[in-house]
Order: structure tokens, then sequence, then C-alpha cells
């Protein structure tokens, strides 16, 4: 059970990929979201916090993104607070749910959500347009103390006064061992001549694009429009040279399996719920890219303190640990793994779960995109991807 939910968390999650690229230059949607009338201020879009009231907590999240053996982390924070959780696994793409709440939140009308969870991209884009209440830091304190140090300073929240990560994972190089001697760089991954035509790359502009930006000597988290371009042509040159067999969603690991392809872009989640010897993960020369998904507390919700004390829960290592051994991504909580050894003895030591310091040193996160940003260098993207 615990596999099967892994996989479908991934296989919903390349929505999301999918959709930062070919959405972020959507006409139907980013010119009403650019006008002045969707962008709110969240000090003055407020109502009354019916915690003490009400012990209800309305959350939406990504499939199979919770733990299901009793009790679940779900059943223990409801026994121990008293508060009623509604939990539904409705965020299947961030681009589709940013379609269900745009008009509410974009009004400052409720979303009727207390709390949910997105990807960076899209939770940078809801901060930086007024959609997202800051959090009570009084209240987190765990989060404060156990947020590991790769995520704790983004650029789009970089005190984390408005979101707090769920689960994370890294993007890196998999090839087939069986097939094809290691790869070490996204340099070799798009100029040796062994791979021609047999690797893939991710739709995920962020990802792609971050490492692009590293091969040429750019920093991912900031960079300019020339160097933009620089990487765009990188791509565009390794495309037209018959390197790239497909720009694909999670669907490469039943390629690299196959050996269809010998190595390619790919998530650390994927790699571990694949459960293969015959295909590895790699840290790139470059490093890695890191992404997470992330708690957020809408305009008007009318539970943020239960919210609140959702995520102080959740960055107790014990709870983070305990839901770790159920998603395999990585877990956002320092502590988490030493608790591990009481709950799954053989994931203490999973580089995909808890990553070395050494591996996290090597991490970069990509920049936040303003709307203009979004469009053009989506279009861009899309352009050299799908051409």
């Amino acid at each position: 059970m615990a596999e099967d939910s892994r996989l479908s968390r991934r296989t919903v999650l390349k929505g999301a990929a999918g959709g930062a690229v070919f959405a972020a230059g959507s006409l139907a949607v980013l010119p009403l979201f650019g006008t002045p009338s969707k962008h709110q201020d969240p000090a003055t879009c407020t109502a009354t916090d019916l915690s003490s009231q009400e012990k209800r907590l309305i959350v939406s999240n990504w499939p199979g993104y919770m733990d299901e053996d009793e009790p679940t982390t779900l059943q223990t924070f409801q026994k121990q607070t008293g508060i009623d959780v509604s939990y539904t696994a409705d965020v299947n793409d961030n681009n589709e749910f940013f379609a269900k709440v745009q008009n509410q939140l974009g009004a400052c009308q409720s979303s009727d959500r207390d709390l949910f969870v997105l990807t960076d991209w899209m939770a940078a884009r809801m901060i930086q347009s007024g959609w997202i209440q800051p959090l009570d830091a009084a209240k987190v304190p765990n989060l404060h103390a156990n947020l590991i140090d790769s995520l704790a300073h983004v650029g789009w929240d970089p005190e984390r006064k408005s979101s707090a990560p769920w689960q994370s994972g890294l993007t890196g190089i998999a090839y087939n061992k069986k097939k094809v001697k290691e790869v070490r760089s996204f340099t070799e991954l798009l100029t040796r001549s062994d791979l021609r035509g047999r690797i893939s790359l991710l739709t995920e502009l962020r990802d792609t694009m971050g490492f692009l930006l590293l091969m040429n000597g750019s920093d991912p988290a900031k960079f300019t429009d020339a160097e933009w371009e620089t990487a765009l042509d990188t791509l565009r040159k390794a495309r037209g040279a018959g390197q790239i067999r497909a720009f694909t969603g999670n669907e490469y690991i039943q390629d690299l399996a196959a050996g269809n392809i010998l190595a390619c872009e790919a998530w650390s989640g994927d790699v571990a719920a694949a459960e293969s010897e015959d295909i590895v993960f790699v840290t790139p020369e470059e490093g890695h890219m890191i992404w997470a998904d992330n708690m957020l507390v809408p305009n008007l919700a009318r539970h943020q303190a239960n919210a609140e004390q959702w995520i102080n829960y959740y960055y107790d290592p014990e709870v983070a640990a305990r839901l770790a051994a159920y998603v395999y991504y990585i877990c956002p909580v320092k502590g988490a793994q030493q608790a591990m050894e009481k709950v799954n003895p053989d994931l203490v030591s999973n580089e995909l779960i808890f990553p070395t310091d050494k591996t996290l040193a090597v991490t970069h996160t990509f920049m936040a995109l303003n709307e203009e940003q979004n469009r053009r260098y989506g279009k861009e993207y899309s352009d050299v991807t799908s051409g």
C-alpha cells in the first residue's frame, strides 16, 4: 500500500511539472491574475479566527501524502488536540488547484480551506499576490527550530513567515547501471555520444533550466535575462543535436528500467519508490535542485490557530519520521532521522529520505519569477521542449 501511494503521488506531481511549463504562458489565466484587483493585502483580507470555539481544520493536500497505517498521523493529531480535521487529497496539479481558488482569493473571498499544500513556485506566486496569511511564529516554534537548513531561507519566503515545507525532494540524474557507465554531470548527460538519443529531461522548467543555468556558471537562485538566454541556447543545441529523446513527467522510470533510455534527469522520490538495484540516483557535479511542497494558510481562513497547531505538530521529529516512513520523500524536519531508529531502522540511512549534509550543501533553488517572467520564460521554454 505504501509503495502504491508513493507512486500515485509522483504520478500526480508530473501534472504539476507539466503545468508549470505550459500554463506559465496561459493567456486564459495570467492576464486576469496580473490585474491589480487580483492582488490583496493579507493584513486587510482576514477573518475572525474561530479556532478557540470551533475545533475544526479544513486541509487540502496531494494524494499519497498521508500515512494510512493506523493509528495514522492524522488520527493521532485529532486524538491529542481534539481538533476534527477535514482532510481532502484534492490537489492534483498546482495550476488546476490555482484555478479552483483564484476567483475567491483574488477577490478577498473565502476559499473554504484553512490550509493547503502547494509546490514552491505556486506558493511563491500566491504569497507575492498577498493571498496567504503570515504564520504566528510563536505558535509554530517547532517549524523554526527543526526545519532543515537547506529549506530555511528560500528567496520567496526567506524567513518562512508564510510557508512550511510538508515534504521535499531532490532533482538529479538517474541511470541504469546495467546498460551504461556512470553519468556524473549534466554536461555528460547532454554531450556524451553513447547517450545520444537515449536520455530524457523533465518538463518542469525550474528543474531542467536550473541545471542548464548551473552548467553555464549561473546561479539558478539569481540570474539575469542574458544568463537565461545562454542556458536556453545550450538546451536548444542539445535538442538539435539529437541528444534528448523526450521531455517527460515521471514516466521516465519505466523507460529507464526497460532500457528505452539509459540516463535521465530524475526526482529522488521516483528512484526511492522504484526500489530497483539497477536504477542509480546520482548527485550531479553541478549539484542538486531541491524543491518542496509547502503548507499555506489562505486569506480568510477561519481556523488559522488550528492550522498552526497542525504545522507545529508535524515538525515534531517523531511525527515527521512516522510520515516519512510511509511517503518516502525527503523529510524536512531535523531530528526525524534519529527518531526513525524506532520507526523503521532500515530507513535511517536512506539518503533519498535523509540526505547527508554533504548532499544538502550542494542543493540549489530556483528564483521566484514575477508574472511577466512566468509568461515569457514559460513560452520560450515550451518552444524548445515541444518544438
